[in-house]
């Protein structure tokens, strides 16, 4: 069996996410997981879902900000927040808005459950290390493998009870400190292999400020995608 590709937190950067597709087709994969965050904050919202749609043998799950684009009301009134959700909004068709925030928060394929943030929520999720909530956050959840994005963050580790909780980290957003798009393969023995790619996060940043001006989120969003940290 080829290996799949596990790719979260896209958040409208198009190249990123064709480096990682490049590289993971290189690699051999021909099946891919979306774990969520497709389009809002990045500078080609429309592009990137575009892409995504091209992509065979997808299996696609929903992220927060997807929920969120769908549902305004139910991200909160704070105003920078609200103003990214109406510019993502606009450079959407109605349609994929809604199509995106249809879709199934999560997944159990083969023995492995994918979530965006954690099988509870999709905003609280776990982190590199081991915290008081990781029981809660795993809601009961059974299985040996539970993969997820949402803190953009690359890492895995395994419970004492043994239990892996797998973060393949941020394609078009990385908050690491590594600018580099991060996913994660999953091979045919089962095992993980952690990936970074290059790609031209400079011109991403550029193309915030191209696109979308000097509003606040864009301007965010710019630092994010040059520092790679929050």
């Amino acid at each position: 069996m080829a290996p799949t590709a596990l790719l979260y937190d896209i958040h409208g950067n198009v190249l990123a996410l064709e480096a990682v597709l490049a590289d993971a087709r290189a690699a051999g994969a021909e099946r891919f997981l979306l774990g969520g965050d497709y389009a809002l904050f990045g500078p080609w919202p429309a592009e990137t879902v575009a892409a995504l749609d091209a992509v065979e043998n997808a299996t696609w799950i929903r992220g927060n900000v997807d929920r969120w684009s769908a549902f305004p009301d139910q991200a909160g009134d704070e105003g920078i927040l609200q103003r990214a959700i109406a510019a993502c909004r606009s450079a959407l068709d109605d349609g994929i808005v809604a199509r995106l925030g249809a879709l199934p928060e999560q997944v159990v394929l083969e023995g492995t459950r994918y979530c965006h943030a954690s099988p509870l929520s999709d905003l609280r999720s776990f982190l590199p290390e081991a915290a008081d909530g990781d029981d809660e956050l795993l809601a009961g959840a059974s299985e040996r493998r539970i993969v997820f994005g949402h803190t953009h963050l690359q890492f895995r580790r395994t419970r004492p009870d043994g239990i892996e909780l797998l973060n393949p980290g941020s394609v078009g957003m990385p908050l690491d400190g590594d600018q580099r798009a991060a996913y994660a393969l999953l091979l045919d023995d089962g095992s993980i292999e952690l990936r970074r790619i290059a790609y031209e996060h400079a011109r991403s940043a550029a193309a915030m400020r191209e696109r979308f001006g000097d509003a606040d989120w864009a301007v965010r969003s710019e630092k994010r995608l040059l520092t790679a940290q929050l």
